[in-house]
């Protein structure tokens, strides 16, 4: 099963060196264990632009869909063979970024 693994960050600061360098081995880790599908970055909320086109005309405005203190940063897409595992990646995900994790199941 596939989850989505997304990083949860309340400041504009980005990873400093060592974050990078522990996500950069989390990442190995994933790709040498067989559940890495795939992995990114995100800019901030403030390179945001959300478009509805819900109605009779799209409207396109700038910055997130909802003001908040905390925001996605970044992920990752896994395969791992059940929630366990994933919250165990998770787990450790969390610790090599210094950033809350949330775990989602794909349907």
């Amino acid at each position: 099963m596939q989850y989505l693994l997304s990083v949860i960050h309340d400041s504009s600061t980005l990873a400093t060196s060592d974050e990078m360098a522990a996500i950069d081995v989390f990442n190995d880790r994933l790709q040498a264990e067989g559940y890495w599908v795939f992995a990114g970055g995100l800019g901030g909320p403030d390179m945001a632009t959300v478009v509805d086109n819900r109605g009779g005309e799209a409207m396109v405005t700038d910055g997130p869909f909802v003001e908040t203190k905390e925001y996605l940063i970044g992920f990752w897409i896994i395969e791992a063979p059940d929630l366990d595992v994933a919250l165990k990646l998770a787990t450790d995900g969390s610790k090599a970024c210094n950033r809350k994790v949330e775990v989602r199941p794909f349907l």
